[in-house]
């Protein structure tokens, strides 16, 4: 994967009530390091804070693909993975909800 035509992919997820540990420790336990087995980059991971530096319910992650087609490829690839399907339905759930959306970035800035 180039830097110069790599694009980013920023998920934010909503904890199920009180259990951003739990989706912490699944996302950077688990999906992380297959994220990476399927071709994906990872950039970053942040758990969002309220106005008194208290963690929130809502965890962000960047992750960087070659091109939208081996984004596809590589979700399809996580998502039927066997590790990844024990670990999602071993235990609680976790995730309210999720959102995906591509993004690119600027000419100035400093990670492309």
């Amino acid at each position: 994967m180039t830097s110069d035509n790599r694009i980013f992919e920023l998920r934010t997820y909503e904890a199920v009530p009180g259990k951003i540990d739990a989706l912490v420790s699944r996302i950077g336990d688990h999906a992380a390091p297959l994220f990476e087995k399927h071709g994906m980059t990872n950039i970053g991971f942040w758990v969002q804070t309220d106005d008194d530096g208290k963690p929130t319910d809502t965890l962000i992650y960047v992750v960087a693909h070659a091109s939208r087609e081996a984004a596809k490829k590589s979700w399809e690839a996580f998502w039927a993975d066997p590790e990844w399907t024990a670990a999602r339905f071993n235990g609680e759930q976790v995730t309210a909800s999720a959102t995906s959306v591509f993004i690119e970035p600027t000419e100035f800035s400093k990670l492309r």
